[in-house]
């Protein structure tokens, strides 16, 4: 689980890539323009799709550990 949840550069990394765009843009009229902003820059960060299959992969483990050490908090069903 720590070598999974320990992922500090790969967090900084995306936001540094959401700033970069923000700032390169400067001004938003409205809310959704900047939402749109910080959409496509973290879109632009997998533009092939192929990342989000490797996080599931990589995070299944943890979070059948997870679900395991908060008795069942985690899952979907249950309130």
């Amino acid at each position: 689980i720590r070598r999974i949840v320990c992922t500090t550069n790969s967090i900084e990394s995306v936001n540094a890539r959401i700033r970069k765009a923000v700032r390169a843009r400067g001004h938003f009229p409205t809310e959704q323009a900047a939402l749109k902003c910080v959409y496509m820059a973290v879109m632009s960060l997998d533009p092939t799709g192929a990342g989000r299959k490797r996080w599931t992969m990589r995070w299944k483990g943890a979070m059948n550990a997870f679900d395991l050490a908060f008795d069942g908090r985690l899952t979907t069903g249950q309130l």
